[in-house]
């Protein structure tokens, strides 16, 4: 029997089945809009595969950057994690390290993420609270205290004040005999998707633009291990997009990064291989691991095509991920577990090259160190227990996922189109064109959930009569803010107050200029103690503060 025959043997069957049995749903729609056909086959996937494939850890990468992927190290298991103070972060440092974690990840507070000290009036109530508060270098070197730089790799979410918080790294690091050559980790320093989907911004975009050139520069020529950028697909993700929004609005975010370096005459195969990315792992697990091959093959074809790159590493997408905190559920928060390891699971079979699991108890607080351990757990299950590291791209062939991939690169590379066309990443930021469509996906999504159409297990299905009560949470010690307070005082009394004044006034004059690097100015004011708010008050006197134009 050909195939074409067998398929018209089986749609007869198939007809006559649904005939007796009705399905489920009249369409089955992922959250993307695209529509799954009842069987894939080769007659409606259609993939060529030295074009779309091709092998493991060469272009277009849609196997995976590396040749053998897992079967050589695992994905780095980076558990996000900070609170309170640099002491009480650090407690959960080396407890993470020594469960198995292999890499660090720095939640910071709200003050610290907005560019104010501690004891600033506006930070009252907020310290210590969604992360660990972090004023001046010397909270830095007691957030990693009794670790070894040079053989952790640590992950900084971070973005206005990005470089500020490089550089205390740099000169914990220096300070403790470190080359910052050794060093290896990655800020985020992702201002864009701030506009749109996270709101922790301070300057206008062409100053923070001017910014994050900086770091990508200083990074590319002084800290070759270092990713001065990750560019975040997550935050969009968890505002509402879906997942052909998360990739494309990403996507146009980091054009305007490469577009902004190789304004200093910087070749893109010099600094495009730091570059790193950051993404969502949701529940359909189908729809997430096509998603990650998808992006993987564009943006090398970005690279490629529109840029000019040679170099493979420069055309590679390396991403960390982290599963859904947007989907987590306050009611039975044990379920969570159940869909951190599906997200888990997706994001392995996608090639991601770090992952983060959240804690099945962030629905209702910062986690536990129980939780914490569940969830790095997860990853260790995963990757020792469950085989789908032990071999190169797993899903790689099925029909299903195969032309998924083709759908979605379709839609993203379509989407990033629109965006280009009204002027890039900048434009459809100031427009409120991103905002807008993040909103409606948000709205549409939430709309099934309440009616019905969208099954949230615990919440509109299987629902308990009765919530559990039990569950212990983490509550942060209002006290904090105290103790950082005392910490700023002991340090500018113990600090050199003309070196200080010299430092910020340099750093004043070279932010009024258009062609001065403040990357070593701002590691010359850390190092004499400046305090983070101090910095970045300086850089708010050139700059401004940025106001969100009013979208309706």
């Amino acid at each position: 029997m050909g195939l074409e025959e067998g398929k018209e043997k089986w749609m007869e069957l198939y007809n006559k089945h649904i005939g007796k049995y009705a399905e489920r749903q009249k369409e089955f729609v992922l959250d993307s809009g695209l529509v799954l056909e009842p069987v894939y086959d080769p007659t409606n996937s259609h993939v060529d595969y030295e074009q779309d494939l091709g092998w493991p850890g060469m272009y277009p990468f849609t196997r995976g950057v590396q040749p053998n992927m897992y079967r050589g190290r695992f994905w780095t298991m980076r558990q996000y994690a900070g609170y309170g103070t640099a002491k009480e972060t650090n407690e959960r440092f080396r407890y993470l390290l020594e469960q198995g974690q292999t890499g660090l990840s720095v939640a910071f507070d709200l003050p610290t993420q907005i560019g104010y000290d501690s004891d600033h009036e506006l930070s009252m109530g907020e310290v210590g609270k969604v992360g660990v508060a972090i004023d001046t270098v010397e909270d830095m070197h007691v957030l990693f205290d009794q670790i070894d730089l040079s053989k952790v790799s640590t992950s900084m979410t971070i973005n206005a004040p990005a470089a500020v918080l490089l550089a205390m790294y740099i000169v914990v690091a220096e300070e403790n005999g470190l080359d910052r050559k050794v060093l290896s980790g990655t800020i985020q320093n992702d201002i864009l998707k701030e506009y749109v989907a996270r709101g922790t911004y301070i300057f206008p975009p062409k100053p923070s633009l001017r910014l994050i050139a900086d770091t990508i520069e200083f990074c590319a020529k002084e800290m070759p291990k270092w990713n001065p950028i990750s560019i975040s697909g997550y935050h969009i993700r968890e505002a509402g997009a879906n997942a052909v929004e998360e990739i494309a609005f990403t996507f146009a975010n980091a054009k305007a990064y490469v577009d902004a370096v190789l304004k200093r005459n910087i070749s893109v195969d010099d600094f495009a291989g730091q570059l790193s990315f950051f993404f969502a792992a949701h529940n359909n697990l189908l729809e997430e691991v096509a998603k990650f091959r998808a992006a993987r093959r564009l943006w090398a074809k970005i690279m490629k095509e529109q840029y000019g790159a040679t170099k493979e590493r420069a055309m590679m997408l390396r991403f960390h991920t982290q599963t859904a905190g947007s989907t987590l559920t306050a009611q039975q928060p044990l379920n969570n577990i159940i869909r951190v390891t599906l997200q888990a699971l997706a994001a392995v079979l996608g090639g991601t090259q770090s992952l983060h699991t959240n804690s099945y108890d962030e629905a209702l607080s910062l986690p536990t160190e129980e939780a914490v351990k569940v969830a790095l757990r997860t990853q260790q299950i995963l990757a020792y227990e469950s085989g789908v590291a032990d071999t190169v791209d797993p899903l790689g062939g099925s029909y299903v996922i195969e032309q998924l991939t083709n759908e979605l690169e379709e839609h993203i590379a379509k989407e990033l189109k629109v965006i280009d066309d009204m002027g890039g990443a900048v434009a459809a930021i100031e427009s409120g064109y991103m905002q807008k469509r993040i909103a409606e996906s948000a709205y549409e999504y939430y709309r099934g959930v309440a009616n019905g159409e969208k099954v949230i297990v615990g919440v509109n299905k299987f629902a308990d009569s009765e919530e559990d009560q039990s569950f212990r949470v983490l509550r942060v010690d209002p006290k904090i803010r105290e103790e950082q307070i005392a910490s700023i005082k002991a340090v500018k009394s113990n600090r050199d107050n003309v070196k200080v004044e010299k430092s910020l006034e340099e750093l004043g004059k070279a932010a009024a200029t258009e062609n001065v690097n403040l990357m070593p100015l701002i590691i010359d004011a850390v190092r004499n103690r400046c305090t983070l708010g101090e910095i970045m008050d300086t850089l708010r006197d050139v700059f401004g503060e940025y106001r969100p134009p009013v979208v309706f």
